[in-house]
């Protein structure tokens, strides 16, 4: 079979314009991961001592919290307390020092969202030009 000229022409510029769309970079980028912005749930409150110092906590997984980490513990009634993760930890049971609050055995406990570094500073910078200049006078 025999093709004409200007349609063979047209073939093969089409062909080219398809395979040159690739080149310019119109592939689906994949989306960038999200950090959580909501606190993720790490266990329950298994054990309290006497002395209420510290605490017990079983954890639902593997434990994956950092040391000195902040947690939330937080009961069914409102009842809230922040524990610091203290890195010791035995089979699913890890140790948490009690910073305030009040708590109960099986209060759940929650990993807070790591922080952004997109977000804006809480305090402001003050420049000097910004304050009037104080002068004293003598009495």
């Amino acid at each position: 079979m025999h093709i004409p000229m200007k349609s063979s022409a047209l073939l093969s510029l089409a062909c080219l314009a398809l395979t040159s769309c690739s080149w310019l970079g119109l592939k689906k980028k994949s989306p960038i991961p999200q950090e959580p912005s909501a606190p993720s749930l790490v266990g329950r409150i298994a054990s309290i001592p006497a002395d209420h110092r510290f605490v017990l906590i079983q954890s639902y997984g593997k434990w994956n919290v950092p040391t000195g980490s902040i947690l939330i513990s937080r009961g069914p009634d409102a009842r809230t307390a922040n524990l610091l993760a203290t890195g010791e930890a035995l089979g699913q049971f890890a140790a948490a020092d009690v910073q305030s609050g009040t708590f109960e055995v099986g209060d759940a406990v929650l990993m807070p969202p790591p922080v952004s570094k997109k977000s804006p500073p809480l305090t402001q910078k003050i420049s000097k030009k910004s304050q009037p200049a104080q002068t004293i006078q003598p009495p």
